[in-house]
């Protein structure tokens, strides 16, 4: 290996790391509100079911607006979108903190989801350019470990804050941290240049439309999205319910709930994605549909283990429930989008990625008020417990998908 081939890859590795950080607030901003539940139903007056509109809005608008931004980091600066999307998305956390009633906290939630909504697409994209198939899931698995990381520090740490100092004081120190995030990778993160195999087909991708008959027009892709969808819904059931649940059922105080509901879950994951990654990159050499196949056995490892979070009676078996679920997570997470890009053709990597963030997000945004509902009549546990059904039919779903044998376009880089 050269010497401009090595700095080519460590550099390559060097954007991992720093889309590592910008993911890391991406996730603990949208997490924060969470911890923070009990405190604005007491302040605003409001039930479960508009705390669930609260949190479904910043998914609704990120699911609206993501096939768009998917559809623009195919055509403009990556670079530009990240650090745009990240100085946006951080101004707006900052403002939540001056919200004074149940609409301006929801203005403030869907702004948030407007800017989130650009991140993933650029950043898979990004990733996409710089890392190949031999490396690509493991670059994506390290980058999708910051998203456990981030959910811990938003939920614990605006926790700890609201307990000390008040709830708002949380959003403010993320939005601020995010801002000064952005100046600093303004000069450290480049744009690479675009594929030649892309470039050649610019005149034939431009259209908003063909790009989306090319995902809706392949059936592993809209099959790999579909499965996206129920696995969203599972986890945001958990992301927004779960310290709710830790504090009726285990009477605990603001803190230790949200240590408690993400501390299990989002380390496990972390063991889980880098697991998750390496394992596939490595089959992937060997076997077709090798990521798929990790998928499908990640998920029907979560089952008993969801099916325990809910029923169990100690807090040690809540305990072993969400590590179980959540190492098995991390697996299935680690090749969401490397899945995703061995069955799309690179010109429309960054729509694909869009939508099926968009789609994903919209059927996820369902379930903080389908809990909200349905909890009323058959509690918290039951509801967490009723997700084990979704993760083996999702887990059925895969492997029938890895088990085709009809030709499919996989792409060599």
């Amino acid at each position: 290996m050269t010497s401009q081939a090595r700095s080519n890859h460590r550099y390559a590795w060097f954007v991992v790391a720093m889309l590592w950080v910008v993911c890391f607030f991406n996730y603990a901003d949208r997490q924060a509100l969470f911890s923070v539940f009990p405190l604005l139903q007491k302040e605003f007056r409001l039930s479960d079911v508009q705390l669930g509109v609260v949190a479904a809005c910043f998914m609704w608008m990120y699911a609206i607006f993501g096939p768009v931004a998917g559809w623009i980091s195919d055509r403009v600066s990556r670079k530009t979108i990240i650090l745009g999307a990240l100085t946006f998305w951080s101004v707006v956390t900052a403002g939540t903190a001056i919200a004074q009633s149940y609409w301006s906290l929801i203005l403030f939630r869907s702004l948030g989801g407007l800017g989130e909504a650009f991140y993933f697409p650029a950043a898979m994209s990004l990733i996409g350019i710089y890392h190949g198939t031999a490396t690509r899931s493991r670059a994506m698995a390290l980058h999708q470990s910051s998203v456990y990381a981030g959910t811990i520090a938003g939920g614990v740490g605006s926790a700890v804050i609201a307990q000390n100092y008040g709830w708002r004081r949380s959003f403010l120190l993320f939005g601020v941290l995010g801002v000064l995030l952005a100046i600093m990778l303004f000069l450290s993160l480049r744009e690479p240049l675009r594929p030649e195999k892309e470039l050649g087909v610019k005149s034939e991708r431009m259209g908003f439309a063909v790009s989306l008959m090319a995902v809706l027009q392949n059936l592993p892709a809209v099959v790999l999205i579909g499965v996206f969808v129920g696995a969203n819904f599972v986890a945001v059931v958990f992301l927004t319910w779960l310290p709710t649940f830790l504090q009726r059922s285990f009477h605990m105080n603001l803190a230790d709930a949200g240590f408690h509901s993400t501390a299990y879950l989002q380390l496990a994951s972390v063991l889980g994605v880098l697991l998750g990654g390496v394992l596939a990159d490595a089959m992937q050499q060997r076997w077709r549909y090798a990521r798929q196949k990790v998928q499908a056995v990640s998920l029907f490892c979560g089952v008993p283990f969801l099916f325990l979070t809910g029923q169990s009676p100690t807090l040690r078996g809540f305990a072993l429930g969400m590590i179980g679920f959540g190492f098995f997570k991390g697996m299935y997470d680690a090749n969401i989008w490397a899945s995703l890009y061995d069955v799309i053709r690179p010109e429309h990597r960054g729509f694909a990625t869009g939508l099926m963030n968009s789609i994903g997000w919209l059927g996820g945004g369902t379930a903080p008020i389908v809990v909200g509902v349905v909890s009323q009549h058959f509690g918290l546990a039951a509801c967490l417990s009723a997700t084990s059904a979704i993760y083996f039919c999702l887990a059925i779903v895969l492997v029938i998908l890895s088990r085709r044998r009809s030709r499919v376009l996989v792409t060599a880089d």
